[in-house]
């Protein structure tokens, strides 16, 4: 089986279009929350998500403002005025899907499961080596899939040498490292808890897009980046009225 992950769309349909083109080859799309908030199309974003073959979707934060089913305490002014915007422009149909969405985390098959911030709450960022282990070990499956942070991370918890046990288990930050594509083989053993990026709202200085794409079949995942036509997404942020801060952030992936 081939997942196709996206997280973080955060209503930017250029950026999602160019993941979905780049893609090409999947089988079923897990979908890791926050498709709304920031960008300009959260409707287009949502019914084009729709229509994927997912095999598991669970909502994000902003997915909860949104929809009415959460407030903005924890948000900054910015965050504010764009999750009230997205709110009154959604279709009620929209926002009710969006209302609809379960909390993470969700088990996907035998060896993967999704969560939007950590396995044990969906909306604490995995910031360090302590959030990461508190998280591994809350997890149900050798590999965790996380967003929320906009930051591609992967994490590995392994159990160090023969006849250790949990005591002796080592965490390694193992990438991924700049790049277009980055390729981590699961060993089948340990433990990984992966973050694939931010499709619409990269925090990592790299204003592409990102996703990633898990093979069980191969044990491997791949983390991978794609320029998309930022200026129109800008354009459209403008437009709309939105803080401008957020078009200029597109451009330096921040």
């Amino acid at each position: 089986m081939r997942y196709l992950i996206l997280s973080d769309i955060h209503a930017n349909l250029e950026a999602l279009e160019a993941v979905l083109a780049s893609a090409a080859r999947y089988d079923k799309v897990l979908l890791l929350g926050d498709y709304v908030g920031y960008g300009a199309d959260p409707n287009a974003v949502i019914e084009r998500v729709r229509a994927l073959p997912a095999e598991a979707v669970i909502r994000g934060n902003h997915d909860k403002v949104a929809a009415g089913i959460a407030d903005v305490e924890g948000f900054n002014h910015i965050a504010r005025e764009a999750i009230t915007w997205t709110s009154t422009v959604l279709t009620p149909a929209n926002r009710d899907w969006l209302a609809a969405l379960p909390q993470g985390p969700a088990l996907v098959d035998a060896s993967v499961e999704i969560c939007h911030g950590t396995p044990f709450d969906e909306d604490v960022y995995v910031f360090d080596d302590l959030d990461a282990v508190r998280s591994l070990r809350a997890a149900r499956r050798l590999l965790c899939l996380y967003g929320h942070t906009h930051v591609p991370a992967v994490f590995r918890l392994g159990m160090g040498d023969a006849g250790g046990g949990p005591s002796s288990a080592t965490l390694d930050l193992i990438g991924p490292p700049r790049g277009a594509s980055f390729t981590l083989a699961l060993d089948g053993q340990s433990q990984y808890l992966v973050n694939c990026g931010a499709v619409g709202q990269p925090r990592d200085g790299d204003p592409r897009a990102a996703y990633g794409v898990v093979d069980t079949e191969t044990g491997s995942v791949v983390i991978q980046r794609v320029s998309y036509d930022v200026a129109a997404a800008q354009a459209k942020i403008v437009e709309a009225g939105l803080p401008e801060v957020l078009a200029q952030r597109l451009g330096v992936g921040r």
